[in-house]
């Protein structure tokens, strides 16, 4: 067996806004020295993987562009495979039309194959009555991801699944979501690495995203009680991760073994 990857949720797991979880980045230095490939993931479309990679380092994190992943480059390339050279009406900002056009996409306002909702706080209430009216001309409805709410600094704000239902509601289409839970975003990572479904850990603070997808995956879940989610939250699921623990700093010796162990209900 390789030695083990892992796919590393973001926000609760890695920092909690503005601030590094602590030990979070001697994880990181331990991952690089034991030659464990790693990759960032993260469910918000608004940065390029540029920006995400800076925001790592002012935290204290020497990160690449390469070691990033975001649900927008998973949207992006997944679109560019269904439909070469295609057009997007965007509800997002810089992260989401960056990733598209590089895989080929063009930005346009009528007429368009795809109506592409992400995370922001620029759009308004007639972009999303444009939005609803190309739905209705034909155009097919995309999410990044179905994250209902976003937890900032400040409070919760709507994130791309609220806004997305609001075009749901209003022209009976059904949104097609990429990013995780999404087994397309998880395997199109899984690639990224270079592994097999058996040697990737999926590491996060949300049992129904990061949790859930590792498990339809086939992965090894850790869910760590840094972030969203509290250790007697875990029984409102049907599904369970396969380890629980405090924070990145506190993970068992067994996942760097690569050893697969369920937890006991």
């Amino acid at each position: 067996m390789k030695t083990p990857g892992f796919l590393l949720d973001m926000d609760g797991v890695i920092y909690r806004g503005n601030e590094l979880v602590p030990g979070a980045d001697r994880f990181i230095e331990y991952l690089r020295s034991e030659g464990h490939p790693f990759l960032f993931l993260t469910n918000n479309s608004q940065r390029t993987r540029r920006d995400v990679a800076l925001k790592l380092r002012r935290l204290g994190i020497d990160a690449t562009d390469d070691e990033v992943f975001t649900c927008a480059m998973a949207t992006a390339r997944f679109l560019a495979a269904q439909c070469p050279g295609g057009t997007a009406y965007v509800l997002g900002e810089n992260g989401l039309t960056h990733a598209l056009h590089i895989n080929g996409f063009t930005i346009a306002d009528d007429d368009v194959d795809f109506v592409v909702v992400g995370e922001g706080r620029t759009m308004n209430f007639e972009m999303l009555e444009r939005a609803t009216r190309l739905v209705e001309k034909g155009a097919r409805l995309i999410a990044t991801n179905m994250d209902s709410r976003c937890p900032t600094e400040s409070g919760v704000r709507p994130g791309c699944g609220a806004i997305v239902a609001m075009i749901e509601k209003a022209t009976g289409r059904e949104a097609f979501s990429v990013g995780k839970p999404s087994p397309v975003m998880m395997r199109i990572a899984r690639k990224e690495l270079g592994l097999r479904t058996d040697e990737v850990v999926m590491i996060g603070d949300t049992m129904y995203t990061d949790v859930l997808g590792g498990v339809q995956m086939g992965y090894t879940t850790v869910l760590v009680l840094s972030g969203h989610t509290s250790e007697e939250e875990i029984s409102h699921y049907a599904y369970r991760p396969d380890y629980v623990a405090p924070s990145v700093a506190e993970l068992p010796e067994a996942l760097f073994r690569g050893a697969r162990i369920r937890m006991t209900a």
